[in-house]
């Protein structure tokens, strides 16, 4: 019950004219950034942050929340009508909705889509709601060492779901790590790796770290990448409207792709794309017309956008409860509260009810905008995917530069821009995740801060790591985490070598 009074508290919040303008900014940027392929959510966001550091943090956090939903809504488009997923988490829609649009039934697949996303975008934030006062009450109960532990369980999940292989999302993170020691200690303040440069004593600046990494080396990466195949947008054919039967296919897809995206989401290193196969896998097996797949079923559309909507929502659970990133864009929103000295947590839910509750409820006005938006104004969205790609990206490094000098003018941040931006490029170019230097980079001195301050608790004994309870296990879990993987993928090369044989 007093999660429902804390949400309609939020409501009032959200609904107040300067958010709701935020919030369709917001849904509107990730509706247009989703249906264009290779800028996600993640680089958005990142080039905003320093473009909105002066104003009302309430504001700016519900903007960047719609633009992630919005996202995942726009994502949709470009894999139907493109087959080109504009997100990861977008791959599965392709599979049937570009078949769809082929065969002529375009409409039908983006408006399934659409309104698959509403229906599991509401229940999910509703769980969202309901959900974060029981995960901050046992948050609560955690001390230094359960709060370090939970942060090695970020890191080990965060570095095994990132990257083609554990070893390369650990090293990325071992980068941002690295990259968080820079500066004054914050326990002794002694300074360090500040190589004699003044403007390092205060660490690198998460907010033109999040920029290059994302923006500048995502934008370098893409104009590297020459002989791209020409995309064909396939035209929208007759109605734009479902059927009645179209309806009776989509409706149970919904729930279930919701079933599998919402918990799923919430999980550690959980992600997007895992509950989209799950849930066209599901609806293949039990869809009642089995030789429609491979030829273009609306149920290969509607459940796994469900699923993808849905676990934005997760994503959200771990964030605002624990302060801890799932994916590329929580890691940025992250970085987005640390810009107005807010950390995400328990404790933010008691020090600030108004903002955390009106970014829950804002969740549903965006769902609510965003079914507007995309069924009417599907021709400027396919219209979106015809910019020709120089004048994209070159309008990303300049706003990307631009944003950076408005929020720190120094020549100094100009360069780390610079530097960091073609580390961001080389990172890509040699297959390695980005997400994990970013999260790295965050959490990395507040797991330093707690491990010190645990060893302070406990007079230097190490054992206190393992003789928490909570901690015991999650360090356990983070073990698993990263040993699994690297179990499974020596039985599978033992069992191939032994066919070869």
């Amino acid at each position: 019950m007093d999660a429902f009074v804390s949400l309609a508290g939020g409501l009032a919040v959200a609904l107040q004219p300067m958010n709701l303008a935020f919030c369709l900014i917001g849904v509107t940027l990730g509706t247009a950034v989703g249906v264009l392929p290779g800028i996600g959510p993640a680089l958005t966001v990142a080039l905003l942050l320093p473009v909105t550091f002066k104003l009302d943090p309430a504001g700016s956090l519900i903007m960047f929340a719609g633009i992630y939903y919005g996202g995942m809504y726009g994502g949709s488009t470009s894999s139907i009508l493109l087959n080109t997923p504009g997100e990861s988490s977008s791959i599965v829609t392709a599979l049937e909705g570009n078949l769809m649009a082929r065969s002529g039934r375009g409409g039908p697949a983006l408006a399934t889509a659409a309104i698959g996303s509403f229906v599991a975008g509401a229940i999910a934030t509703l769980g969202l709601a309901l959900l974060a006062p029981y995960v901050v009450s046992v948050a609560l109960a955690f001390w230094p060492a359960d709060y370090f532990s939970l942060m090695i369980l970020a890191f080990a999940t965060v570095s095994a779901a990132f990257g083609d292989s554990a070893l390369r999302g650990l090293t990325s993170l071992f980068l941002g790590l690295a990259l968080g020691l820079v500066g004054i200690d914050l326990m002794s303040g002694q300074a360090r790796l500040d190589f004699g440069v003044p403007d390092l004593l205060d660490g690198v600046e998460v907010t033109t770290a999040a920029v290059a990494l994302f923006a500048i080396g995502e934008t370098l990466f893409v104009v590297s990448r020459k002989g791209a195949a020409d995309e064909t947008i396939e035209p929208i054919k007759g109605s734009l409207w479902m059927t009645r039967e179209d309806w009776a296919r989509s409706w149970k897809p919904w729930l279930r792709g919701t079933a599998f995206g919402f918990p799923i989401g919430a999980m550690p290193a959980g992600g997007a794309e895992i509950p989209t196969f799950l849930s066209y896998a599901t609806e293949r097996r039990l869809t009642k017309h089995p030789e429609e797949f491979g030829k273009g079923a609306i149920e290969g559309v509607a459940g796994p956008e469900a699923a993808n909507n849905a676990s934005a929502a997760g994503t959200l659970v771990p964030l605002l409860t624990l302060g801890l990133p799932t994916s590329a864009t929580a890691a940025i929103m992250l970085a987005g509260f640390q810009q107005y000295g807010l950390n995400p947590g328990p404790l933010l839910f008691a020090a600030k009810p108004d903002l955390v509750w009106g970014l829950i409820a804002s969740l549903f006005v965006a769902n609510a905008l965003l079914l507007i938006l995309n069924l009417p104004l599907i021709g400027l969205w396919v219209r979106l995917l015809s910019i020709p790609r120089p004048w994209l990206y070159g309008g990303i490094l300049v706003f990307a530069t631009l944003g950076t000098l408005g929020a720190n003018p120094s020549l100094f941040e100009l360069g780390s821009l610079l530097a960091l931006g073609l580390l961001g490029f080389g990172l890509r170019v040699f297959g390695y995740p980005i997400a994990p230097v970013v999260i790295g980079l965050i959490l990395g001195p507040m797991a330093e801060v707690q491990l010190r301050r645990a060893l302070a608790i406990s007079q230097n004994d190490w054992s206190v790591l393992i003789t928490s309870p909570i901690s015991a296990v999650l360090l356990t879990i983070a073990a698993l985490a990263v040993i699994l993987p690297i179990v499974l993928k020596t039985r599978e090369k033992g069992i191939t070598f032994g066919e070869d044989d």
